[in-house]
């Protein structure tokens, strides 16, 4: 699997990155999103929201740890696990029901449930370099298919 990279220079782009994923999304795909505070994935999970044909507010479901839309052309389960302590309490929660469903599963702050994430999953990193402006961001993408 090859790795393909993105960059962008505003949050506009990074949210067009995201509206594209959204657009491409197929059945079952686990999206593994990591990165910094701040770099863009709320953003980034926006994007797709919109290219899966999801109206609506779409925030991190920072305390609820999964939010669910239904109303786009596939089910997408947004998944935040910036305060899970164990990853022992997804089971709590159903994880595997979304994770091998028939929606879509972007999960932000992926590194923290490493070990409970299938094999097959989008592992997508957003980076910011302030060298090359405060907008800038690079996003990494592995594991799709070609």
């Amino acid at each position: 699997m090859q790795m393909i990279e993105y960059e962008t220079f505003s949050p506009e782009e990074t949210f067009a990155i995201g509206e594209r994923f959204g657009q491409q999304a197929k059945p079952g795909q686990v999206l593994a999103l990591t990165g910094d505070l701040g770099v863009g994935k709320t953003l980034f999970t926006q994007g797709l929201a919109k290219g899966l044909g999801i109206d609506g507010p779409v925030s991190s479901p920072t305390f609820t740890i999964v939010q669910v839309y239904e109303n786009g052309r596939l089910p997408f389960y947004h998944f935040d696990v910036y305060r899970i302590a164990d990853p022992e309490e997804m089971d709590e929660i159903g994880f595997d029901d979304y994770v091998y469903g028939e929606g879509i599963c972007l999960i932000e702050w992926a590194e923290l449930i490493e070990d409970i994430l299938p094999e097959n999953c989008i592992r997508i990193t957003i980076e910011k370099n302030l060298e090359k402006g405060f907008d800038y961001r690079t996003i990494r993408v592995s594991g799709m298919e070609e």
